[in-house]
């Protein structure tokens, strides 16, 4: 029998997740002039594919009929949460801000809840709500500078719709998770996933290649492959995962609320971008509203 997952590890596991994606998105805006978005999506998934294989391929073949029996799921957990977030947010990020990126982001929490209801039955609590709603007005402090007149001046171009889609897309891969055997493991099930996503998202690199783009394999190129392809990937992917698993999906997902406090140290160290007093006050609010949406009740 396997042990029991352990909340407090997926805390740990789930904020390193939050990291790693904030730096997929850094990475995704300052490379979106020299990458395709499907170029991106597609070398970072082939790239992961080739790092699952040694380890996943014995327990995903192990579980093959665990897998089979729930083929449907697996199916559209590997279009939506692989092929389909990562494409959209891409292709969004060739329109729009990380700025902006990060911030549609912060509606996955939201979205989480009323869908996880209206779904799934969860029950969501007076204390959950409070803490999304404290959560998400730290994320507002962040990037409206404190003026939050600035947020209602924002343009919803191609690239902010594209964004809430991909919003839209990983609310459900996370409550999609709930329903899978628990007795899968969830390193065969990652790998599964990603032969589903590369899949999925072949025929989109087609096409665009098709369409006139263009790759230059530079050195910061592949560097950038590189990181996709383990971080917000493998890595990533095995965390939240598990956090899904061991906290469910409503608490996992309000820890998408720290990609904008990882955002924005990112900046700062790399971009040479000012750590304000908004800064402060939003990532204080942040974790107040973690904290809330965390605890047992």
């Amino acid at each position: 029998m396997k042990p029991a997952p352990s909340p407090s590890l997926a805390y740990l596991l789930l904020t390193l997740t939050s990291l790693f994606w904030s730096g997929n998105f850094v990475v995704a805006r300052a490379t979106h002039a020299a990458i395709p978005p499907m170029a991106l999506s597609f070398g970072r998934w082939l790239i992961a594919l080739m790092i699952l294989l040694p380890f996943a391929l014995r327990p995903m073949w192990r579980d093959r009929a665990l897998l089979r029996a729930q083929w449907q799921r697996v199916a559209l957990l590997g279009a939506i949460g692989v092929a389909g977030f990562n494409s959209l947010a891409y292709a969004g990020l060739h329109f729009t801000s990380a700025t902006n990126a990060v911030l549609t982001n912060s509606f996955i929490p939201i979205l989480i809840l009323p869908l996880g209801a209206l779904f799934l039955g969860e029950r969501i609590s007076l204390r959950q709500c409070l803490g999304v709603a404290i959560s998400f007005a730290g994320v507002a402090m962040i990037f409206s500078h404190g003026e939050p007149g600035r947020l209602l001046r924002l343009d919803l171009n191609k690239g902010d719709l594209l964004l809430l889609l991909a919003a839209l897309d990983w609310a459900v891969y996370t409550l999609m998770l709930r329903g899978l055997d628990p007795r899968i493991d969830r390193l065969g099930l990652l790998l599964a996933l990603v032969i589903v996503g590369v899949i999925c998202i072949a025929p989109l690199l087609l096409w665009e290649l098709s369409s006139g783009a263009q790759l230059a394999m530079t050195g910061a190129n592949l560097a950038t492959f590189v990181y996709v392809g383990v971080f917000p990937s493998v890595l990533a992917y095995l965390f939240y995962n598990y956090g899904v698993q061991a906290v469910g999906a409503s608490r996992a997902g309000s820890f998408i609320h720290l990609m904008p406090v990882f955002g924005s140290v990112l900046a700062w160290l790399f971009l040479g971008e000012q750590f304000a007093w908004f800064h402060a006050v939003g990532i204080g609010a942040i974790f107040a509203g973690l904290l809330l949406t965390s605890r047992h009740s």
